[in-house]
């Protein structure tokens, strides 16, 4: 996992990716505390905003104010030690939110990826099938989203342009018939990984929940103790509303960890603290663009340096 985020290529494009959140972020903080020699209890509440503005989140913000009234009781808080000690905290509190893929001990690692239409899941899935590729993995991708034509479209073209091989069906058609189908290529054909892309919107809740128990006995009865991997795929944009979208699916299937995603677009980069903290799962993937190979793991440490880079005061 270290190897995937350190160096500073790849730390150089996620501070670029988190630009527009870091430059809120800091901006706004800049604005609060700059030109004051200490911090008192007022400068604290407008901060609380500020953190509140970036999606970090009611209950993170309690706890990150907590640490720095405990400094400023003890008199050590500056305008300038602002931006470090939330740095060091966020990182504290993302400390155990990533953690790397799980592996099948025997045939593939079939994984599949939920979530709303329109938060990347698509193309998620191709980035994902890139990235495991550069690591040596025969990956196959599975069309399972059968209610959008255009998600399969998508999706093989996606699979042509990372050369890896794909499974469909047609146009509405059963999606557990095609993970089925594709976890069994999987295990035939000897792959290292089988990444299935879902259906994001069916004609109600009950639906989509059945839908998605369905896919996830199907893929166990074609490769025991499948799928390995649930991730949820939210887009960061939307910040607190994908947190309802979430809940949602964790209560369809056993969701096992998160996919941030367009994370370049958004001013809203605390919401990883948000939604990690709020749903208690880990994330394991951050998209900071739309190249083929801007999916990375996250990286806590990497992640808060990027987002809070900077001085202010």
């Amino acid at each position: 996992m270290a190897e995937a985020g350190s160096g500073s290529g790849w730390f150089g494009r996620l501070r670029v990716g988190l630009g527009r959140a870091r430059e809120g972020l800091l901006g706004r903080i800049s604005e609060v505390v700059g030109g004051r020699a200490a911090v008192d209890e007022e400068t604290l509440e407008e901060l609380e905003g500020v953190l509140l503005g970036a999606d970090v989140g009611v209950a993170e913000v309690e706890r990150l104010l907590q640490r720095l009234r405990e400094a400023a009781a003890r008199g050590r808080l500056q305008a300038q030690d602002v931006v470090p000690l939330l740095r060091r905290q966020m990182t504290e509190d993302l400390a155990s939110a990533g953690r790397p893929l799980r592996r099948a001990p025997q045939g593939p690692t079939v994984v599949f990826l939920v979530g709303v239409n329109g938060s990347g899941k698509t193309t998620t899935a191709a980035k994902l099938a890139h990235h495991m590729g550069a690591e040596g993995n025969r990956v196959l991708l599975a069309a399972a989203d059968t209610f959008r034509a255009a998600a399969a479209e998508q999706l093989a073209l996606w699979a042509g342009r990372v050369g890896v091989d794909l499974v469909r069906h047609g146009h509405g058609g059963d999606p557990a018939a095609v993970v089925f189908d594709a976890v069994t290529a999987g295990v035939a054909r000897g792959m290292d990984a089988v990444i299935c892309d879902t259906a994001g919107r069916l004609h109600n809740k009950a639906h989509l929940m059945a839908e998605l128990q369905k896919m996830v006995r199907i893929a166990g009865r074609a490769c025991p103790g499948a799928p390995h991997e649930v991730l949820l795929v939210l887009d960061a944009s939307t910040g607190q509303n994908a947190l309802a979208q979430a809940r949602v699916f964790t209560e369809a299937v056993a969701v096992t960890g998160l996919v941030l995603t367009k994370l370049d677009t958004s001013a809203r980069g605390g919401f990883a603290l948000a939604v990690h903290r709020d749903l208690g799962l880990p994330i394991l993937y951050i998209g900071i663009g739309e190249r083929v190979d801007d999916l990375r793991p996250f990286e806590p440490d990497a992640f808060s340096a990027a987002l809070l880079e900077g001085d202010v005061g």
